[in-house]
């Protein structure tokens, strides 16, 4: 039996829904709008973000945050070197009142799942998740089960801890839709994270859902009717080509970025209320989107030189496409 369709929000709906969601998350996220823009971008793209920054900067509470005001099911994983894959995928069990096996259902069975420190555990298990995020199912001793829709992956990463981690290679970050960073907040950002603390007077925080998981499906939906012109496709694959041509670069980003590009691009211009896209869209997503797909030559590795430059350096040099604007 056919599970019926949810029917697509309007680009205005999407528009006005992704302010209101925006809006509710930073109640508790001070000072992170364009980050939060963007990883609200990847999730309305289909997508999955890799949170890489450093602790305390409140990737938890944004992903906890994020799925609450979704309407989503919300679970963490704590990724540690003992975690093995049916420990996310769940097992099958013995039922000895039915004398048979059951499946048990592990935390991948969500909406959006927080893999919190994803570096630090082993291959095998990272595989798991990352199968995961990509079919959106899981296959356990010759039985396949799908996950439920939508589901999105938030994982987080320290990129200054190296002891005890399993980096993700090239061919894993790839999975990532973006790569988002907060950054350290301002001391006028920081005073109000303590203001907000005092004034509650509780530690906890839970807001209330703009909207549930069908209506997330609905606005995905509504993604796909944004326009895209010739020339700002072509700009997406410019950029992508450039990083494989780039003196630094060992391994640019694949046709996957330049897709990438595209996707999120649509999502950012109808949050900002457009159903078309413009170069400035591409560029605002560059970094996050191109950067943890791009890989230094290794002579490099101890210089100034990071795979974010060398994105920022190309979006800065190919030529910006003029585009007609939406047509009347």
């Amino acid at each position: 039996m056919s599970t019926p369709t949810t029917p697509p929000l309007s680009i205005s709906e999407t528009t006005h829904l992704a302010e209101k969601v925006l809006d509710n998350v930073e109640q508790v996220v001070v000072g992170k709008r364009t980050a939060l823009e963007l990883v609200l971008a990847t999730v309305l793209a289909g997508g999955h973000v890799l949170l890489e920054d450093l602790p305390g900067l409140g990737k938890t509470l944004a992903a906890r945050s994020l799925a609450q005001t979704l309407g989503l099911d919300f679970t963490r994983a704590q990724f540690t070197p003992d975690l093995l894959p049916a420990d996310l995928t769940g097992s099958f069990i013995f039922d000895q009142a039915r004398s048979e096996f059951s499946f048990r259902e592990g935390p991948l069975f969500t909406g959006l799942l927080l893999a919190d420190e994803i570096n630090r555990t082993p291959p095998k298990t990272q595989a798991a998740l990352l199968e995961a995020m990509q079919e959106r199912q899981v296959t356990i001793e010759g039985n396949t089960f799908r996950l439920p829709q939508p589901f999105h992956v938030i994982a987080t990463a320290n990129p200054v801890e190296y002891e005890g981690t399993y980096p993700l290679p090239e061919a894993q970050l790839d999975r990532f839709l973006t790569r988002v960073s907060f950054g350290y907040p301002t001391e006028s950002e920081e005073h109000e994270v303590l203001r907000r603390r005092t004034a509650r007077k509780q530690e906890e925080v839970v807001l209330s859902p703009v909207t549930d998981a069908s209506g997330l499906v609905a606005a995905q939906s509504a993604i796909e009717q944004v326009d895209v012109e010739a020339t700002v496709s072509q700009y997406c694959v410019h950029l992508a080509q450039a990083t494989r041509q780039h003196a630094h670069v060992q391994i640019g980003a694949s046709p996957r970025g330049s897709l990438a590009l595209m996707l999120v691009a649509r999502a950012r211009a109808v949050i900002k209320g457009r159903d078309f896209v413009i170069p400035e869209d591409v560029k605002s997503v560059g970094v996050s989107v191109l950067a943890h797909r791009v890989s230094l030559k290794p002579e490099l590795w101890m210089t100034d030189h990071t795979p974010s430059s060398v994105v920022r350096s190309l979006l800065d040099s190919v030529p910006v496409p003029a585009t007609s604007g939406p047509s009347d």
